[in-house]
């Protein structure tokens, strides 16, 4: 048998936050006019993780309209940032589960 050459591609976990518009049953509180979402998705690069957001959220019924990557945990301890152990179990889940998790959601109101 061959041997598979690729190298291999390690999923990681990137934090996202997405800004939501308005649609119909999007469930967003009434009044208001959007939201932002921030996000743990796993993926082997920033945007296969953004186009697995973009994709689950919209099959969820939101309007994303930006997705703006806050890295992954390595580069954020990097960045000087405390990273708590809820926010690691998060990650660790989504990681874990090769999915994307939705740790805050934010309605905007005018």
């Amino acid at each position: 048998m061959e041997q598979d050459t690729k190298p291999r591609r390690v999923q990681e976990v990137h934090t996202l936050l997405v800004q939501v518009g308005r649609k119909p049953d999007d469930g967003l509180p009434e009044g208001a006019t959007g939201g932002a979402l921030l996000i743990y998705a796993s993926g082997v690069d920033e945007p296969e993780a953004v186009r697995e957001t973009v994709a689950i959220l919209r099959q969820a019924g939101l309007a994303p309209l930006d997705v703006q990557g806050i890295g992954t945990l390595a580069e954020r301890e990097a960045a000087g940032e405390e990273i708590g152990a809820e926010e690691r179990a998060l990650m660790r889940r989504a990681l874990d589960d090769n999915s994307v998790v939705v740790a805050q959601m934010t309605p905007f109101f005018d």
